[in-house]
């Protein structure tokens, strides 16, 4: 059963930046979309980027547009989410997640297939 776990949170300045990673184990992750979600303290775990099976299809909610890009190698069995430009709002703990086929527009409200990780905590703060 693919397992995906993340790392590469910590503690940022704003402005700063951050790349998380999401690495696969117990399968290969090229055949599924692959989102990254996070969840602020109090708040729902919302979707953040998701790309597709082969990469050429990425979408973003719309606050992490133009600082947020995601990215895939098949071959290392690995996802990326750079992140820059952070600010306070970003905090919270980033989770990568299997979407099965598709990467759709709408990210924000996207379901995951597969099973939680345990996630990376991000912490944007002076």
């Amino acid at each position: 059963q693919l397992q995906l776990m993340e790392s590469g949170g910590g503690l940022v300045q704003p402005g700063g930046s951050l790349r998380l990673s999401c690495a696969a184990s117990g399968g290969t992750l090229e055949y599924y979309a692959i989102g990254w979600f996070r969840q602020a303290p109090g708040m729902e775990r919302e979707g953040v980027s998701c790309i597709n099976d082969s990469g050429d299809t990425t979408h973003y909610a719309d606050p992490v547009k133009g600082r947020f890009t995601i990215s895939r190698d098949n071959a290392k069995n690995l996802v990326y989410l750079q992140m820059s430009n952070l600010n306070a709002e970003d905090t919270g703990v980033y989770y990568c997640v299997d979407l099965g086929l598709y990467c759709k527009p709408d990210v924000a409200a996207a379901v995951p297939f597969g099973d939680w990780g345990e996630g990376t905590q991000v912490t944007v703060s002076s």
